[in-house]
């Protein structure tokens, strides 16, 4: 029974420690051995800009201008926006823009983001469809760089990178240690193949590679670019492509945005069983590395603490010293996020801690099918 709980013990703490540092080390010895070019050249196809919304009126004008003003002929580039059933100003706001190229579809009852795209789509005259959503910001270049990854035939689909505006402080490169790891993740996965996932505020696809979302898609940013990749084509990461947030020191906000975004995880893999077909998906081993490893840590985590308490003997008094020590470290981080500190050491076991319980909670949330079909943080 002891052996049995030591290799369920060593098991569990693998699957964690492979989730969050093995494949990282693992993807930088992959694309060192094989980096795949991509063919760019200053190109401009037609581009329709989508923007779905609901109840974004206070940010719309100035997110349709920024799409207006960018770097790139205004002949081949138009915006977009559907009112998914809004209760406030949207659908006046978007009327009183003085531009040709600005297009209202209004859903008359909300139905969610996933219906609100498709209708956005079905109206688009563009060979390229540009996501984004209704808070961020383009830099002037943004587009022009997407588009340029086009011109390689076997690409078809571009992500930019999300920065994060600290309230007007400067920008930042991320949020702490986590963040910076998911960009390197995707920026090795796409020079070794593809990313899997891109970020929904700012990436573009061929149209005619678009398949309509399903009612109640929860990821976009997830489903479309595995569905491109299921084509044969490449989802591809241009770091310089740049879209601008506000971060947010809220915990909460950020608690309830993972747990969305893990949620719309179990639900593509759940609604797109293929993806879990080695023979299928090339992707396969990037997508269990990348996604599912995530979903099973914080389970690993339980388990490991739990048959740590039976092979207490040993080496492995320390080995559950460390973990209590680490919970205690994400608990006082816990107390420091609640008055507005951040301090780096228990910042990181707190937001580590604060991601694998919006794992479970996202699970629950999938599971119970209580998930909404909007994302209350974009």
């Amino acid at each position: 029974m002891s052996l049995v709980c030591e290799a369920g013990l060593w098991v569990a703490l693998c699957i964690v420690a492979y989730a969050y540092i093995g494949y990282p080390l693992l993807l930088m010895l992959w694309s060192r051995m094989k980096y795949r070019p991509i063919l760019r050249s200053a190109i401009y196809p037609s581009v329709s800009v989508v923007i779905a919304a609901r109840n974004e009126s206070s940010r719309l004008a100035a997110r349709v201008e920024n799409c207006l003003q960018l770097y790139y002929p205004s002949d081949r580039l138009e915006v977009i926006v559907v009112s998914d059933g809004s209760t406030d100003e949207t659908e006046h706001t978007i009327r009183r823009l003085d531009s040709a190229r600005v297009c209202l579809v209004v859903l008359d009852r909300q139905m969610g983001k996933a219906a609100a795209l498709n209708a956005g789509v079905a109206m688009a005259t563009g060979d390229i469809l540009l996501f984004t959503d209704a808070r961020q910001r383009f830099a002037p270049d943004a587009l022009m760089r997407l588009v340029s990854h086009f011109a390689d035939p076997t690409v078809g689909a571009v992500t930019g990178e999300l920065m994060l505006e600290d309230n007007g402080q400067g920008n930042t490169e991320g949020v702490g240690l986590y963040w910076k790891i998911e960009k390197a993740i995707r920026s090795m996965e796409s020079a070794i193949d593809s990313v899997v996932g891109v970020t929904g505020a700012v990436y573009a696809m061929r149209t005619h590679l678009y398949k309509p979302l399903r009612n109640g898609t929860i990821l976009d940013d997830l489903v479309n670019p595995m569905g491109i990749v299921m084509d044969g084509y490449r989802v591809v990461l241009d770091r310089q492509a740049v879209a601008f947030d506000q971060l947010t020191s809220d915990y909460r906000h950020e608690f309830r945005r993972k747990v969305r975004t893990l949620a719309g995880n179990l639900q593509a893999l759940a609604w797109n069983p293929a993806w879990l077909n080695p023979l299928k998906n090339r992707m396969f081993f990037q997508l269990i590395s990348h996604k599912v490893s995530r979903l099973v840590a914080p389970f690993a985590l339980v388990t490991a603490f739990i048959l740590n308490l039976v092979v207490l003997q040993s080496g492995y008094v320390y080995l559950f010293a460390a973990q209590v020590v680490g919970y205690i470290l994400a608990l006082i981080g816990w107390g420091l996020a609640v008055v507005g500190v951040r301090e780096r050491v228990t910042g990181a076991a707190f937001s580590f801690c604060l991601l694998n319980c919006a794992a479970v909670v996202g699970a629950i949330r999938f599971i119970s099918g209580s998930q909404n079909l909007w994302r209350k943080a974009a």
